[in-house]
């Protein structure tokens, strides 16, 4: 009798992009079922909003999983599924996964960390700052009235441990900055208050081991976003324009998928991620964060780019599997 792999196909959690994570989630089952029913036996590894561990639908322990699959594939965004804590379990327990380690996984999930080795490896990103939220709530005029004094607007308010956008917002005016911090401080310990660039977005993924390259770069991405800001919505609802390949010169598009590559070799990444940039017209490229787990969705950009070199989610999901288990 042949033996069939077993896939955990971890999906949902704690975070905000629970919704998202579910879609991946199923994306990743739809393919192996149909896809590689003679090579894989898929698990569905459902984690609620409460953190409880699923398995087809029965609670589980998570501490009885090791034994239940032999790779997990993870499509856990946002907060435990993307900021180390899930990999470190998953480490700890001797199971092979997809994507990052814990190490690269926590700081390429924080803001903060990441901008410090974007700078220490000679990659530009936008200059910002850290705020606590415990201050934003304890006295957000406080802090508004501070940033007056040493912030110039426009300017970028995040959270520094998030994802899909969430809790970000685009501030014109300084009466704008007390809600767009309070939104901000909602998702994370603490806020980010970055600069504005204007200029053109992109995003590019970088594949480990594909195609027979070492890391291999897909074709960038130009996104123009119809909401002028390429928030949730344009990301998962349609309401942005997504060129691939994008439209820039060939020089262009060298250069930044150069910088997704040095950018996942900086942060110590593993099998695949994808950058975000602003394209300055006299500035330059300027990093604005990277997925060390991209989306896999209908909506999402790397099945996108996959499409435009004549590959798909199903040789992505088998290739990623097969490096977890190597």
């Amino acid at each position: 009798m042949t033996h069939h792999t077993r896939v955990g196909v971890l999906r949902g959690g704690p975070s905000n992009e629970y919704e998202v994570s579910l879609n991946s989630g199923a994306a990743v089952l739809d393919v192996l079922k149909n896809h590689f029913s003679d090579k894989y036996e898929p698990l569905d590894v459902f984690i609620d909003k409460q953190g409880i561990w699923h398995i087809d639908g029965l609670e589980v322990d998570p501490k009885d999983t090791a034994h239940r699959f032999d790779v997990a594939f993870n499509a856990l965004h946002g907060t435990y599924g993307e900021d180390g804590k899930v990999q470190a379990f998953l480490e700890v327990h001797g199971i092979p996964f997809t994507g990052s380690g814990s190490l690269g996984s926590a700081v390429g999930m924080n803001k903060v960390l990441s901008k410090k080795v974007f700078k220490d490896h000679g990659i530009k990103s936008p200059y910002a700052r850290e705020i606590s939220s415990a201050s934003i709530q304890r006295d957000v005029k406080a802090v508004v009235g501070g940033l007056f004094e040493s912030f110039l607007m426009p300017a970028v308010v995040k959270p520094t441990a998030s994802g899909s956008s969430v809790g970000v917002s685009v501030v014109k005016y300084y009466d704008e900055l007390p809600e767009a911090l309070k939104s901000a401080s909602a998702h994370s310990d603490s806020v980010m208050i970055e600069e504005f660039i204007p200029g053109i977005e992109a995003t590019c993924g970088v594949i480990e081991g594909f195609r027979g390259h070492e890391l291999y770069a897909l074709p960038p991405i130009e996104i123009r976003p119809l909401t002028g800001f390429f928030d949730f919505e344009a990301k998962y609802q349609g309401k942005s324009e997504e060129i691939v390949p994008a439209t820039f010169s060939d020089k262009l598009k060298i250069a930044i998928e150069a910088l997704a590559q040095r950018i996942h070799r900086a942060l110590g990444l593993r099998h695949y991620s994808r950058s975000d940039f602003i394209i300055h017209p006299r500035r330059g490229i300027y990093v604005l964060e990277v997925n060390t787990l991209p989306g896999l969705t209908g909506e999402s950009l790397m099945p996108k780019a996959l499409r435009a070199v004549g590959s798909d989610t199903r040789e992505l999901v088998d290739h990623l599997i097969q490096m977890a288990m190597r």
